[in-house]
């Protein structure tokens, strides 16, 4: 793509349908103004709590209708401004929205160190005279594990107010790079300028024209060098904040806290990026591979997403979609069709604009419908990308028909399976039907990029974070040039037959998930646990499609590694991540098979 329209260009049917929220931004100061004022009745139950069965469900009511009342203004406020972030008017919405949540949690904050006075067995008793808080079992259960790690009402309502101001880097730099940030536009083998963006970098280091790659990536890394000081900055004292906050609630390392709240053992993350790190070779075929296929003497970075298979054909969105919905099939009729239904209701906001948040995700609130942002590209990877957040809508879709509120959301462990279980079938999908040469070695190609830069790529980043934060946890600066050389030698690591340069050791400045810490790491557990679910859908048929959807179906109704069970995955041990890494052995020498 070579210009980027404004927002007013762009047709209504591809954009997402936020007026089913809020028909106009006045009826969204309504719903704040009536939120806000929740937010003060719930203040009021501070000390009394859990004064007696009664209060405890009023209590947990009124929480739930304050939290669903806020979640929805922050979302329209937060999707508005997605939609143009340099448009001042949406910023200011947000940030009131922002202020509004802090607000809602700090006014919440007493709640959970109030249940925590209580025993199993008192809350037990409470039950017996109020069946109706029989619903929050599994929350209580899980609050009561972390009585060790809360603080007193007054330490929480401080860390809830402290909310924005730790979040504050990850802000900055999301601004920095979303609509500060402008880079270079280079010419094509016509001579024709091509805008460079951070929604089409990648697509553009897919072009054939190798000479074309490097120019781009130059570019792009060169520009980020301008920024560096500033971004290692914000990085330091993100990860400041995580050691900070982990010492606040009396964990030994950031680490230990962060996956302690999906209550998942630390042994997991380490399991993860000790069988990855062990099997490398895999990765490192694939890369031989990629330079043979490439004809050229040296593999480079600018080399990496280069497809094998010539020139991409164009995918337009709506042939992307019919690929799409054929291929969810074997997870049922209902969920086929309820996701065929989405994409004509305007779940979607397709294309690129001007000043438009790079990226995709999937977003909704409990009481809306689903909202995906894409930037299509009209290419493959772009088709594999709906795919992904359709998994994410229609996991939340079916949790919300049923869950109550209280389990509405579920932990990123297990969120990221949904979506790359899709993306699994996809690619099932297209081998069995699509006749195409050139777009089955894209498939594969597609297969292969995304497990490498998600089972590979994300295990690297994981362990970039757990060395900051072991970094900082022991003292030592985090400067611009040692978060270079750190991130240098673990790419040197992982790319051994490709040529790691200068530029690449910057990559970790463009990584926006580094300010969500040990967040990445799930995307490299959540495919190796999809691969296995999609697996077993396919050669067991619906018992196993029906034991997948009642896992969408139970939301955060359980600890992660419990929920997976139910899906038939047992993600405490080796085995899944093992099979992982097999299927892409397997899949590179399919594609070296299609190449010869």
């Amino acid at each position: 793509m070579s210009s980027v329209p404004e927002r007013s260009a762009v047709d209504r049917e591809y954009t997402w349908d936020l007026e089913s929220i809020y028909a106009s931004d006045d009826d969204w100061e309504v719903a704040f103004e009536a939120a806000s004022g929740l937010v003060e009745e719930l203040a009021d139950y501070e000390g009394r709590a859990v004064e007696d069965a009664e209060t405890l469900l009023e209590v947990l009511e009124l929480r739930e209708r304050l939290m669903r009342r806020v979640s929805t203004v922050y979302a329209y406020a937060r999707m508005r401004s997605d939609e143009d972030t340099t448009d001042q008017g949406y910023q200011a919405m947000a940030a009131r929205a922002g202020s509004l949540a802090s607000e809602a949690s700090a006014a919440a904050s007493f709640l959970e160190p109030e249940l925590q006075t209580l025993s199993r067995e008192e809350f037990e008793a409470m039950v017996e005279s109020v069946p109706e808080l029989e619903t929050y079992d599994h929350y209580v259960d899980d609050v009561l594990r972390m009585t060790a790690h809360t603080r007193s009402a007054e330490v929480e309502s401080l860390l809830a107010e402290l909310g924005e101001v730790t979040g504050a880097p990850g802000e900055v730099y999301s601004m920095l790079s979303d609509a500060d940030m402008t880079f270079p536009t280079v010419e094509d083998a016509d001579g024709k300028p091509v805008e460079i963006t951070q929604s089409n970098v990648v697509n553009l280091l897919r072009r054939s024209d190798r000479a074309f790659r490097k120019r781009v990536y130059e570019a792009y890394f060169d520009e980020w060098e301008t920024v560096r000081n500033t971004v290692a900055a914000a990085y330091k004292n993100s990860v400041k904040a995580d050691v900070k906050l982990a010492r606040a609630r009396e964990y030994e390392t950031a680490r230990e806290a962060a996956l302690d709240g999906p209550n998942v053992p630390v042994e997991v993350y380490d399991t993860l990026v000790e069988t990855v790190e062990a099997e490398l070779d895999g990765l490192h075929r694939y890369l031989e591979l990629k330079r043979g296929a490439l004809d050229v003497e040296q593999l480079r970075m600018w080399d990496l997403y280069a497809p094998l298979a010539g020139e991409e054909p164009e995918l337009p969105y709506e042939e992307a979609t019919d690929y799409v919905v054929d291929a969810l099939a074997p997870i049922g009729e209902e969920y086929r069709s309820r996701v065929a239904e989405g994409l004509d209701s305007r779940w979607v906001d397709v294309y690129e604009n001007d000043g438009k948040r790079s990226g995709a995700y999937s977003g909704g609130t409990y009481d809306t419908q689903p909202f995906i942002l894409m930037n299509y590209q009209e290419d493959v990877s772009s088709m594999y990308t709906l795919a992904h957040e359709l998994g994410h809508s229609m996991h939340s879709e079916l949790t919300k028909e049923s869950q109550p509120y209280v389990y509405s959301g579920y932990e990123i462990f297990v969120a990221e399976v949904a979506s790359t279980v899709n993306e699994a079938l996809l690619t099932d999908h297209l081998l069995e039907t699509v006749e195409d040469t050139t777009l089955r070695r894209h498939v594969l190609n597609e297969f292969l990029e995304r497990v490498r830069s998600t089972l590979y790529r994300q295990t690297l980043f994981a362990e970039f974070e757990a060395r900051t934060h072991e970094l900082e946890e022991n003292g030592e600066a985090l400067t611009a040039d040692r978060l270079d050389e750190l991130y240098y030698g673990l790419k040197e690591r992982y790319y051994e037959p490709a040529v790691v340069d200068d530029r690449i050791a910057r990559e970790w400045m463009r990584i926006p998930h580094f300010y969500r810490a040990f967040y990445v790491y799930q995307y490299a557990t959540g495919i190796s646990a999809a691969l296995a679910i999609a697996d077993r859908i396919l050669t067991e048929g619906e018992p196993a499609a029906a034991d997948y959807r009642a896992f969408l179906r139970r939301g955060s109704r359980g600890y992660p590694l419990e929920l997976l069970s139910v899906a038939g995955v047992d993600m405490s041990e080796p085995t899944p991540v093992e099979r992982a890494l097999a299927s892409y052995r397997e899949r590179t020498e399919e594609l070296a098979a299609e190449l010869e």
